[in-house]
């Protein structure tokens, strides 16, 4: 199966070249690939996949309140080439979308029946996304995640790795309620999705919900830094974006192809446990981090 992965060098895009390696990968990132450039679509086109994973996007959540347009142009206008794309090579879609299409007003699991409404300009433009995806694709599935981190790139769990060894206390917002997810499992139930056949929508999460600051805790508690993890409001954060309260999401659709995802808590022990160990091999090897 020819499977093509725009933002191949992102979090989720690097997880699955890692457990999809017995599939011939397309791998599609910028510069090269620019899902604003005119040539975007028919670079799919020409590479023929049998299914494409778009998990490229515009994520900063606060850069998109002062880059609306750009936001607009990567996961809209940028969504839709792909989709147009997939359409005409017949390729299946599997569309990465987000918790933030969700206000938060309410106190339980949010299922893929929900009615949408987002807060800030990143989540109405996820929200377009998702709507584009499924017009111009007949055979696409969006696939719901939240509170993402992996290996590659930079994230909050690296963040506040980071931070616990630099600064002796951390203040992280305590009203927000969700679902981190390491990428590693996401892209292992995305590969039992691929074949699914599943279309519409479809929640994908590590199990359990937590806020920021239970999960900034546990993060400095498991990475053995000395900081103090304080909660705040939100409103202390003084954040550009308004961020939903609750988006804790419900998996329902997800069981129809699969048990439900490890728990949260299991998911960051062992990035953790990965993060330490290839830190070691880089020191180990007198190897540079890269």
């Amino acid at each position: 199966m020819r499977i093509l992965i725009t933002g191949a060098q992102g979090q989720l895009g690097s997880a699955l070249r890692s457990v999809l390696p017995q599939q011939t990968l397309i791998l599609k990132d910028l510069p090269g690939f620019d899902l604003t450039a005119p040539s975007c679509e028919e670079q799919i086109v020409q590479a023929r996949p049998h299914v494409v994973v778009h998990a490229a996007a515009y994520t900063n959540v606060d850069g998109a309140e002062r880059e609306p347009d750009k936001a607009r142009a990567v996961n809209v206008a940028g969504t839709a080439a792909v989709a147009r794309a997939a359409q005409r090579v017949g390729a299946r879609l599997i569309y990465i979308s987000t918790d933030y299409v969700f206000d938060g007003a309410k106190a339980v699991p949010y299922t893929e029946e929900d009615q949408t409404n987002p807060l800030n300009v990143y989540g109405r433009s996820k929200r377009e996304g998702e709507v584009a995806a499924a017009e111009h694709c007949e055979d696409c599935l969006v696939v719901r995640t939240a509170w993402l981190y992996g290996h590659a790139g930079q994230n909050f769990v690296k963040t506040i790795m980071r931070l616990s060894g630099e600064r002796p206390a951390l203040e992280v917002v305590a009203d927000q309620r969700g679902c981190p997810t390491f990428a590693d499992d996401l892209a292992h139930a995305l590969c039992d999705l691929i074949p699914s056949g599943l279309t519409g929508v479809c929640h994908a999460t590590n199990s359990g919900d937590t806020t920021w600051f239970e999960f900034a805790d546990t993060i400095v508690r498991l990475a053995g830094g000395g900081a103090v993890v304080r909660p705040i409001a939100t409103a202390q954060s003084e954040r550009p974006a308004q961020r939903p309260p609750y988006s804790v999401l419900a998996y329902g659709r997800l069981r129809l192809v699969r048990p439900s995802l490890p728990d949260w808590r299991d998911g960051l022990e062992r990035f953790m446990r990965q993060s330490r160990a290839s830190a070691s091999n880089v020191q180990s090897s007198g190897a540079a981090p890269v």
